[in-house]
């Protein structure tokens, strides 16, 4: 947990929330699709207007659609209309207990973590909530280790993964989207049920493009304040790509990775698109 954006008293209400059939819950870790995915849900809901989005008197679109960890948002969701859309970066054992009674929705996105590695070093940079990472090679470390705010990955995912069945759950990729977002927006579409004509859904898809998100103040995180983020060491949105890994791993640490990877996820097969590594 962050220290001034989680409380632990209220992270430990979530699992005796009620959920609501029309619940949403966008699952991932750090630096895995989440504003996408916010941007996604609420386009699907406003059935590809963006208009009515841009409107609303926010400084991004999570505060459209929150993390249920953040402070004061459990009370917010208890007392929220439904459908209540909410994204979090919480392991299965600290979320909704009523959620394996396959009460709401759970869409999971999964990015290859080498490339989650690298977005998070980049992050936290920038993130003032963070501890400021020394270089690359400590933080290198510490990813593999699980000493990073949201813990290990491998950890965190295969603690969903382990529940898939038994839950009413979509699981996508990054990959998957960034290849072919059409199709990723229709898959996440017909899970919510959502009735959208094509040219709406071609709305949705067009204004979910990592080109445009990063023109949209709210979407690109350029309207939040500096005390949360040092604008100056980088952009939220950076490049939005497969394989950045590459620009930045050593080949020991490509080898380390791997060698972690294939140990940690053997009993979990997660269908990351294989090219140049074991893991992607």
């Amino acid at each position: 947990m962050v220290r001034g954006i989680h409380l632990p008293h209220e992270v430990d209400q979530i699992r005796d929330l009620e959920i609501r059939d029309s619940d949403v819950f966008v699952v991932t870790y750090p630096k895995s699709g989440t504003v996408w995915l916010q941007q996604i849900l609420l386009l699907l809901d406003s059935k590809g207007d963006m208009d009515s989005i841009a409107k609303k008197a926010v400084f991004s679109i999570t505060g459209l659609v929150p993390w249920i960890e953040s402070n004061g948002q459990v009370q917010m969701f208890v007392k929220a209309e439904s459908p209540r859309y909410r994204v979090t970066h919480l392991p299965y054992h600290l979320m909704p207990k009523e959620l394996i009674l396959k009460k709401g929705k759970v869409i999971y996105v999964a990015r290859n973590p080498k490339d989650v590695l690298v977005s998070f070093y980049c992050f936290h940079k920038m993130a003032k909530m963070l501890e400021t990472p020394k270089g690359f090679d400590e933080f290198f470390d510490k990813f593999m280790r699980g000493e990073v705010g949201s813990g290990s990955w491998f950890e965190h995912i295969k603690g969903w993964i382990s529940h898939k069945d038994d839950l009413n759950m979509l699981f996508i990729t990054y990959e998957e989207m960034i290849q072919d977002l059409h199709t990723a927006v229709r898959r996440i579409a017909e899970f919510l049920e959502a009735d959208l004509t094509q040219d709406q859904l071609n709305s949705v898809v067009k204004h979910s493009t990592f080109k445009n998100m990063s023109q949209i103040p709210k979407s690109n995180m350029e309207l939040m304040p500096d005390d949360m983020f040092d604008h100056k060491e980088g952009r939220f949105m950076r490049k939005g790509i497969i394989g950045d890994w590459k620009n930045h791993f050593t080949v020991a640490q490509n080898e380390q990775f791997d060698e972690i990877f294939n140990q940690e996820m053997k009993d979990f097969p997660v269908p990351f698109i294989i090219k140049d590594s074991s893991c992607i």
